[in-house]
């Protein structure tokens, strides 16, 4: 085997290498892209931020929890509903007990995992958004960043950073077909 032989094997190996490990980040990102949009939207889902350590270890500070209406909840599920009803601040707690509500309603007990106690005010039917489905760990911190005008900025750069790939890589491309164009005469 020549010097030659090797450093083709080389480069062959290296060029496998990057194909395996460009296939995977595209493969983690389209996971994570299915996991946190599209099967909510598709689901009538919506995806929330643990910010604090109250439902530790479930759901640690920066999980997104994707949460999904429903029809009943029961004990020992995991909510996310309205502090005050008709506020937009939500927190995701566990139901820990029920009961019946001064209106005859019933009203649910709610208490953090890693609280030493539930929460002092019940929950009404109204004020819940919906029933944890499944979480994604530390997504959340990057939903709470991706929010307004940061996520324009940032999709109009990726956009533009994928354009300029693109353009990239046909441009060598084009170069490639005209360098062997001239070399097979």
């Amino acid at each position: 085997m020549s010097a030659t032989d090797t450093s083709e094997e080389s480069t062959g190996l290296r060029w496998w290498a990057g194909r395996i490990l460009s296939l995977l980040v595209l493969f983690v990102m389209t996971a994570g892209l299915v996991a946190t949009v599209v099967v909510p939207k598709l689901a009538g889902a919506q995806p929330y931020t643990i910010l604090t350590q109250s439902m530790e270890p479930s759901y640690p500070p920066g999980a997104l929890v994707i949460v999904r209406p429903g029809e009943s909840y029961g004990v020992g599920e995991a909510i996310t509903y309205q502090i005050r009803s008709g506020d937009p601040e939500v927190v995701t707690h566990r139901i820990v007990s029920t009961g019946v509500g001064r209106d005859g309603e019933r009203v649910f007990v709610t208490q953090g995992d890693n609280n030493p106690r539930p929460d002092a005010g019940k929950v009404e039917p109204g004020q819940i958004r919906g029933a944890v489905w499944y979480h994604v760990p530390y997504l959340g911190y990057v939903n709470n960043w991706l929010t307004g005008s940061t996520r324009t900025l940032v999709v109009g750069i990726a956009a533009g950073a994928l354009f300029l790939y693109a353009a990239v890589q046909f441009s060598l491309a084009a170069r490639d077909r005209r360098s062997k164009g001239r070399h097979t005469v």
